[in-house]
């Protein structure tokens, strides 16, 4: 499958699990037996879908935090995936580099939900630190 066709995979289930708030385990089975998914790829979907909800208030405080003027309710649900699967890679996933996590987020975006979701990802993560556990901690400094 590969890293790229499984974060997809994550952001997708993400965004499910967003509007069909229950079974989160039955719906990542289903999804992992749907589509042809090696052990690597399941390990990586399965640490990102878990991650983020067990870290969801920590991410979504991230959001708010680097998204000035936006509120969550504000922010699409699509455009929610896949922010909080950048913030997670950024800050809980060391192996994945920086702009990776960015630049595959931002490619999501433009996928979709439209081009000028690319720009608006791109603004939101690039101002988080890598490895930043700690909201006051992740801005990076400006240049």
């Amino acid at each position: 499958m590969g890293r790229r066709a499984s974060r997809e995979l994550a952001m997708k289930l993400l965004y499910q699990l967003e509007i069909q708030k229950e079974d989160r385990d039955e719906q990542l089975k289903t999804a992992l037996e749907q589509e042809p998914v090696n052990e690597s790829d399941k390990k990586y979907i399965e640490k990102v879908v878990d991650g983020v909800f067990k870290n969801c208030a920590y991410l979504d405080n991230l959001i708010e935090t680097h998204a000035k003027g936006w509120k969550l309710n504000r922010i699409s649900k699509v455009d929610l995936a896949i922010l909080r699967l950048g913030f997670y890679e950024i800050c809980y996933m060391d192996d994945i580099p920086y702009n990776v996590s960015i630049n595959e987020a931002v490619e999501l975006a433009k996928k979709y939900s439209g081009e000028e979701a690319g720009a608006f990802i791109n603004g939101i993560l690039g101002k988080v630190q890598k490895g930043s556990k700690n909201p006051e901690d992740s801005i990076q400094e400006e240049q």
